[in-house]
């Protein structure tokens, strides 16, 4: 009997352990070829974000020992053209939820027609569709959801590696080997499975015990910074979840992160149109600003130029970093919406762009959130008030100094708004609404 041949597709699950997918392209002894698609709709990305996936893949490639095939082009051509040359019997990737994601794979099952697109495991520790109400139905708050999330439970980490596998070298196919691009871009973190591994480790070691009440503090190095590694699948959340047992509260707090993740993702699968539409359509009615003045005070707010301290201080530790504290992110959100009277959909677009970590679910439900028109959103009458927010939670003002050194100088602009002002017009464009 022949010896069976897989493909093993990566997309975001850029790593080798804890990895169902690669479990199942190697099972039955199969020789299993490895392989990434440069899409060339991978260009709308952010600079920075495309370097993390390029760094990410070289050090993937590395790993394999050179034995990973970069394709160019769209994956409904490349990969069931690949696949009928190797004589492929199935194609083995791990599920994806995305709206796009979605599309992307009926594209390339259809066109894969006998050979089987077998999807094993997911970036999630729960997938989207798994946990439902008791009449079959999606949540759409999340407190329940995260009790019955929790009740659901997960399996334990999958115990892949390289050595798993017969990998075939991409010089026996006959295809073209694509190098991986190098856009040029400096990031805050390094790229890679061997990165988040170290990051996670010592975040479990030095800042997990405390993280409960540290983590709204963006003066204080106490957050994780894994959102860009889960994003790519440098890491999978279930080896994070391994280290998150037991009753204490930095434990408990971080796995209620994760499940928020969840959520949002299934969110996101559940009502695809929530990407860039209201989750709750009454406020598709609300009176949003699109003048040339909105457009300035835009401007202003990219740059962080607002005259609002710990607003200027995120906006600009993002363009410079491709990263934003997840408290400061809520402020300079809640800001753009119910100071600015902007479209959220503005401010989510600039954040997906910049952040390093954008990722289509927890991106745009973090917005409908501060816009109030989200799954579990914030009372239309809770508006952040920036300064009383950076007096709690950057209580010494470290935070804003960083990033605004010019603070105390003729040289840092006025509020372009006054924030009581905006709060009342706000109310009232809200309560036309409610």
């Amino acid at each position: 009997m022949a010896t069976p041949v897989h493909l093993l597709w990566f997309r975001r699950d850029i790593r080798l352990a804890d990895h169902p997918a690669l479990l199942a392209a190697a099972a039955d002894d199969a020789q299993v070829l490895a392989c990434y698609v440069l899409d060339p709709r991978l260009a709308t990305a952010g600079a920075r974000r495309r370097q993390f996936l390029y760094d990410s893949l070289r050090e993937l490639r590395a790993g394999l020992d050179s034995r990973l095939l970069i394709l160019r082009g769209r994956p409904e051509n490349r990969i069931p053209k690949l696949a009928k040359e190797v004589g492929a019997s199935a194609v083995h990737v791990s599920a994806d939820f995305t709206p796009f994601g979605t599309r992307r794979d009926d594209a390339v099952r259809a066109a894969l027609g006998d050979i089987a697109l077998e999807a094993t495991g997911s970036p999630y520790l729960i997938a989207p569709g798994r946990v439902r109400k008791n009449d079959g139905t999606a949540y759409r708050v999340f407190t329940p959801y995260h009790r019955r999330w929790v009740e659901h439970g997960w399996r334990p980490p999958a115990k892949s590696a390289a050595a798993a596998a017969r990998w075939i070298d991409p010089a026996d196919t006959g295809e073209r080997n694509h190098d991986i691009p190098d856009p040029g871009s400096t990031l805050s973190i390094p790229a890679g499975e061997r990165a988040a591994r170290t990051r996670w480790t010592d975040f479990v070691e030095q800042h997990l015990p405390a993280y409960a009440d540290a983590r709204n503090r963006p003066d204080l190095d106490a957050t994780s910074r894994m959102s860009a590694y889960l994003h790519f699948g440098n890491i999978h959340p279930r080896t994070l979840a391994a280290d998150l047992t037991g009753a204490a509260a930095g434990p408990r707090a971080y796995l209620r992160e994760l499940a928020f993740r969840d959520f949002y993702a299934a969110v996101l699968h559940e009502w695809p149109r929530s990407a860039w539409w209201n989750f709750n359509q009454a406020f598709d009615a609300i009176e949003v600003d699109r003048d040339e003045d909105a457009e300035r005070t835009f401007e202003a707010w990219k740059e962080g130029r607002t005259g609002f301290p710990l607003v200027d201080a995120g906006m600009r530790q993002l363009h410079q970093t491709g990263f934003m504290h997840n408290r400061v992110r809520m402020i300079t959100a809640s800001f753009l919406v119910k100071d600015l009277h902007l479209p959220w959909q503005w401010g989510a677009r600039w954040f997906l762009d910049q952040l390093l970590d954008g990722d289509i679910a927890s991106n745009q439900h973090g917005w409908q959130w501060a816009a109030g028109s989200g799954t579990d959103a914030a009372p239309y009458f809770r508006v952040f008030n920036p300064d009383a927010q950076r007096t709690k939670f950057d209580p010494d003002g470290d935070y804003v100094r960083r990033w605004v050194p010019e603070l105390d100088t003729p040289a840092y602009p006025a509020p372009i708004v006054d924030h009581g002002e905006a709060r009342r017009e706000a109310l009232r464009r809200y309560g036309s609404i409610s």
